[in-house]
């Protein structure tokens, strides 16, 4: 007695098909799962024989073979419970799996009693089932609202294992489930930019920021705003593409972390500083994704930057650089999305009050320089916007008037951005910070005032030609929101200024 039931799996955060086939014969009776099953697909013959008796179905006495296919891709999670359990069944002549083979993709996990659970990974293995050429999916019902998002292909949530067989065997219909996730409805972060009073500069770098994709560096003393700060930023960034929103959604569906619908609202990923370079990248003996991919197409926010580890901060340069991760283990290499907005807020020294007029601050200069030399100087010029966040008197905010409203300052971000959607259509570049070489020695060109300010700047505040490349980036950016086709002096001049950490060194503010 033989039958095959596909399913999937995933890897990093593709789909993957898996084949499972199921033998039964006569022997010593037992269950045997080969296949490179994990410790999690192994147990899951005791969820099955358990959930098959529950339903109301009997195992004879025979010798079980479960093989996953291919046999030399590691297999875990218990999303196999439930084609395992569909597939003994069909063997034992209880359903003819030949009218469903190729056709339906199976996952989901069962619990003793036959009901079935959510599993991880569900988003990625419907699209994977989509463009592999299948007619349906069946998963879990707690999963409807994931699987449901993808167009092209009928999803069927079930809720118990004996549902699932019914509905392979025709004995009930059921109405493939659509989530209709192209609603275009308004998106409520909770928070807004008109929160924050005062810190006008602040929130034009950021505005900068926003519009060219740029990342940002903020230096100021302890409750100044920073964090504040940061936490806007996502109500300012344009509203998400479908397609962003599938890339997210699939990260966070590996991740088990997608509750109901798909993501809708950017990401705000702010990990506490004693996070590890796995933790902040990816990784593990069983893949998960890291802090950089879980704020892909939204925002990465490191407060207190110099107290993360430097191994932690260091990898951050390829995806700042490429716009994902390559993860090698000894049992798998997966390439995982990872363009998000690097925001990182620092103290100018260890107690904080470095250069704050109000209160002394109590540090040495060895002490000042060991803090502001914990981020390294290649992490630095990948961060193309450094800025100053002084803090402001309790008076002086109580007298200032509500400032702009998020939605205000996202209609000029959304100009710009469509301003650069124009510019790099036919391109692998959707923002001015992501552009190469040629595209800066194209659409950065200056005039002679122009080169003869940033020749200046160089020599006086000793710029690298990285830094150099970001400066001329951001002034694009602020060309942009100003409309303007080229690039001016006080375009370059602004850019200029966002360099902070670089002309500020410690050795110009105690001796120059």
């Amino acid at each position: 007695m033989y039958a095959r039931i596909e399913s999937g799996s995933v890897m990093g955060v593709e789909g993957i098909p898996i084949e499972i086939e199921v033998d039964i014969s006569s022997g010593l009776p037992g269950m045997i799962i080969v296949g490179l099953p994990e410790t999690s697909v192994r147990e899951s013959k005791e969820r099955v024989h358990s959930a098959i008796k529950n339903q109301g179905f009997s195992l004879p006495q025979k010798k079980y073979r479960i093989n996953l296919a291919p046999a030399d891709i590691r297999k875990e999670g218990s999303l196999f419970d439930l084609p395992i359990a569909l597939g003994i069944l069909c063997a034992l002549g209880h359903c003819d799996y030949t009218t469903f083979y190729r056709k339906i993709m199976v996952v989901g996990e069962l619990s003793l009693e036959g009901n079935l659970r959510k599993v991880k990974g569900v988003l990625p293995i419907t699209i994977m089932a989509r463009e592999s050429g299948y007619e349906g999916i069946i998963v879990p019902f707690d999963n409807r609202f994931e699987a449901g998002a993808i167009e092209g292909i009928n999803v069927y949530p079930v809720k118990t294992l004996k549902e699932a067989l019914q509905l392979l065997n025709g004995e009930i219909e059921l109405e493939p489930f659509s989530e209709g996730t192209r609603s275009t409805r308004r998106v409520d972060y909770g928070v807004d930019m008109q929160d924050v009073r005062g810190q006008e500069g602040a929130k034009r770098a950021l505005e900068i920021a926003v519009a060219g994709g740029h990342n940002v560096l903020m230096v100021g003393p302890p409750g100044s705003g920073k964090t504040m700060l940061a936490r806007r930023v996502p109500t300012i960034m344009p509203p998400m593409s479908l397609e962003e929103s599938l890339e997210t959604t699939r990260i966070y569906s590996v991740a088990g972390l997608v509750n109901g619908n798909i993501i809708t609202t950017r990401p705000f990923r702010s990990p506490h500083h004693s996070i590890s370079d796995v933790g902040l990248i990816g990784g593990g003996s069983r893949f998960s994704p890291g802090e950089v991919s879980l704020a892909h197409n939204g925002v990465l926010f490191l407060d207190e930057m110099p107290e993360f580890s430097r191994r932690a901060l260091e990898v951050l340069r390829q995806p700042l650089e490429d716009g994902f991760v390559v993860i090698s283990r000894a049992g798998y290499k997966v390439t995982i999305p990872a363009r998000f907005m690097l925001i990182g807020a620092m103290n100018p020294c260890p107690c904080g009050y470095f250069g704050y007029e109000h209160q002394k601050c109590k540090c040495t200069i060895n002490q000042i320089k060991n803090y502001q030399s914990r981020i390294s100087g290649p992490l630095l010029d990948r961060i193309d916007i450094h800025i100053d966040v002084p803090s402001i008197p309790y008076e002086e905010l109580q007298k200032r008037p509500p400032g702009e409203t998020s939605d205000q300052i996202r209609e000029r971000v959304i100009r710009a951005r469509q301003i650069q959607e124009r510019r790099f259509r036919g391109r692998p570049i959707n923002s001015n910070a992501h552009m190469g070489e040629n595209e800066v020695r194209e659409f950065c060109q200056l005039d002679e005032d122009g080169h003869a300010l940033l020749a200046s700047a160089m020599e006086r505040f000793g710029f690298s030609s990285r830094a150099v490349r970001r400066i001329l980036k951001v002034s694009r950016t602020i060309a942009d929101l100003d409309g303007s086709d080229r690039i001016k002096v006080h375009h370059l001049a602004e850019a200029i200024n966002y360099r902070i950490v670089d002309k500020l060194s410690l050795t110009n503010i105690m001796f120059v």
